[in-house]
């Protein structure tokens, strides 16, 4: 077995292939992503970025190379050894929010919470409150088939950011929102993730999106294009929203540090 990644790393990748079907999506992709670092992946679509994340995320397991977190391979790991990585340590968004539909707004946004062992009262408070912060606190009753899409992905991004994962990948999260709404999420999910010291992996194709990112890789047809390059941070807040982004999962945070232990 090859040498772990450095301990700045809390995501490191070697010469990962990955193919669907016989066509290759991933070409030998190395990269390594730093703790606390917000990453954006860009490139057009098909160009492996989804793909890159799944083998990130342990979502998909790779054909060739290694993925490494926090210095324990995820490339040995078996089916459900995956799955327990994935509940335990990573958050994840996608372009469609996949709530379950039995379950109301609020519920959705409680339940990787209360499957990490989080008490009711904890794991609702903390729910409300990231449900208020991405405006759709009025929602907290619904189910999903009572909201519109846009209401959906916002519930969906609570629900990554909630339990206060270590890692929270994000792919294209903003596809369903217009760019004011896409503006004010990707504000709300790159500064929580900075106010908690979470690691945020960003898949977009749309060029605007990347001014959130500490840095940005490009990918085209499952290579990296060039080398990662920093990107000007934005840091002015939407109005009203200055000075409260540290608040919400408060709760939700204390109430789950024991299982991070």
């Amino acid at each position: 077995m090859s040498a772990a990644p450095p301990d700045n790393d809390v995501l490191w990748a070697r010469g990962i292939v990955k193919s669907h079907h016989g066509t290759p999506a991933l070409r030998g992709i190395s990269l390594g992503v730093r703790e606390g670092e917000v990453l954006a992946v860009t490139g057009p679509r098909g160009s492996g970025k989804s793909t890159l994340l799944g083998c990130l995320s342990a979502l998909l397991p790779v054909d060739e190379g290694e993925v490494w977190f926090n210095s324990a391979p995820v490339h040995t790991l078996g089916r459900s050894g995956r799955e327990r990585l994935r509940r335990d340590r990573f958050g994840f968004v996608g372009s469609e929010p996949h709530l379950v539909p039995e379950l109301t707004a609020r519920e959705n946004v409680a339940l990787p919470l209360l499957l990490a062992g989080a008490g009711d009262k904890a794991a609702y408070t903390a729910a409300d409150e990231w449900l208020e912060r991405l405006d759709v606190g009025g929602t907290a009753r619904l189910r999903p088939d009572r909201l519109v899409q846009s209401q959906r992905q916002r519930i969906a991004v609570a629900r990554a950011l909630a339990p206060l994962p270590p890692v929270v990948f994000a792919d294209d999260p903003t596809a369903p929102l217009h760019r004011e709404a896409a503006d004010q999420v990707l504000r709300i999910l790159t500064s929580a993730a900075r106010s908690h010291q979470l690691t945020l992996v960003l898949a977009t194709h749309d060029p605007e999106l990347v001014r959130f990112a500490d840095r940005a890789v490009a990918l085209v047809d499952g290579r990296l294009a060039a080398p990662a390059a920093p990107v000007p941070r934005t840091t002015t807040a939407p109005a009203g929203t200055a000075g409260t982004t540290a608040a919400p999962g408060t709760a939700g945070a204390s109430a789950v540090s024991a299982t991070r232990r």
